[in-house]
């Protein structure tokens, strides 16, 4: 069997490493550099606490790997289990934080519901009078997003696959029923079995090469390296302040890195051309909703530099996995959780292409057509 599989992210990479497991002839192209784009713009979180089961699942299923990943990729990806908080400031949103619970302890997670002065206990510079309750789990985290690129890479290429970096798709080429192969820029045409969309913010393009819309909108994020007026300590967990949309997690000596959106969804932008620079005025705001509700920041804290990436955003918030049209598999819209749900993804492109059918986990709600039904399957755990 053969298989391409076009981008050169996390997604993409594990998706032709645990194919070349299977013993398929794998050819990955990316257009510029391996995990250049949205991958090595991510702030790498590993988490289990989402509001939906089919994104726990994808989280528990990627968490095997991710805690097994230096002894297996031979590669120390920095994983720091120092907890996600998530914060609710009413009555509704802790209801909901309940439910979420009660769901992800279902399904084997040991998330727990939180009075606010508890909370303080795993954030000692939490403002507990802001909020009305708060979760956490314990062993959520995050890691280094380019070093796991390194060691899907190496065993990648170990196992046989063809990596083509500075290798554009022209064209995803079809028969009419199916499609067949991809055509290259430089004119070249690859043959396959299957072809791979972990393209990302560039899904929908390819895409669309194969005559398939698919509802993924590329939306530009920001990061904020910052020093705090009160150092962070390394043992704080990525803290999110849900309904406003801010978080923060801790860096090293005592830095912290500092997000959030602020707004209703602007429009998506060109992936191609976007700004790659932090907005200083997004930063100050940055740091400002995050002084509201914790006691580490003030008008005083230092922005020292940042970012910004792109999220590959469905509608729900879900990605799309799937296979779209006979040949042509989707795996992308994660929305900005490609990352920590790559490991699984990359099992799951495998058994679609090898086996005809997902077996690690239930992923029929992942499907593109509930855009057309209108299923209700939405992620509020997303900031």
């Amino acid at each position: 069997m053969d298989v391409v599989v076009v981008g050169g992210g996390i997604v993409g990479l594990s998706s032709a490493h645990y194919l070349a497991e299977r013993g398929v002839d794998v050819v990955l192209c990316e257009k510029g550099s391996l995990g250049s784009a949205s991958t090595a713009r991510s702030a790498g979180g590993i988490r289990s606490q989402f509001s939906t089961a089919v994104n726990v699942r994808l989280s528990e299923a990627s968490r095997e790997v991710w805690d097994d990943f230096e002894s297996v990729f031979g590669v120390d990806i920095e994983h720091r289990r120092c907890g996600y908080l998530f914060l609710a400031r009413t009555e509704e949103a802790a209801a909901q934080f309940r439910e979420n619970v009660a769901m992800q302890n279902d399904l084997g997670v040991d998330s727990e519901f939180l009075d606010p002065a508890d909370a303080v206990e795993y954030c000692p510079g939490l403002k507990a009078e802001t909020f009305v309750g708060a979760t956490y789990h314990a062993t959520d985290g995050f890691a280094d997003p380019n070093l796991a690129v390194q060691g899907y890479a190496a065993a990648a290429r170990d196992g046989g696959v063809d990596v083509r970096t500075n290798t554009a798709v022209a064209d995803v080429l079809t028969d009419g029923a199916a499609v067949t192969g991809v055509e290259l820029a430089d004119g070249e045409r690859l043959d396959a079995d299957f072809v791979v969309n972990a393209a990302g913010a560039w899904a929908a393009p390819l895409a669309a090469m194969a005559d398939v819309d698919l509802p993924i909108e590329p939306h530009r994020r920001q990061i904020a390296v910052v020093d705090p007026t009160i150092p962070v300590p390394e043992s704080v967990p990525l803290t999110i302040d849900l309904e406003t949309g801010s978080y923060f997690r801790p860096e090293r000596d005592g830095a912290a890195l500092v997000g959030g959106h602020f707004e209703e969804d602007g429009d998506p932008v060109d992936p191609d051309r976007y700004s790659e620079s932090m907005d200083i005025e997004w930063a100050a705001t940055a740091v400002e909703r995050a002084a509201d509700y914790t006691t580490y920041f003030d008008g005083d804290s230092r922005i020292k530099r940042g970012w910004a990436g792109l999220y590959a955003v469905t509608p729900d918030h879900h990605p799309i996995v799937e296979e779209t049209i006979p040949g042509f598999v989707t795996a992308a819209g994660f929305s900005g959780h490609g990352f920590q749900h790559a490991p699984a993804t990359g099992q799951l492109v495998a058994e679609l292409c090898v086996d005809g059918e997902p077996s690690l986990t239930d992923i029929s709600e992942l499907t593109s057509d509930r855009f057309e039904t209108g299923d209700d399957l939405v992620e509020r755990n997303v900031a």
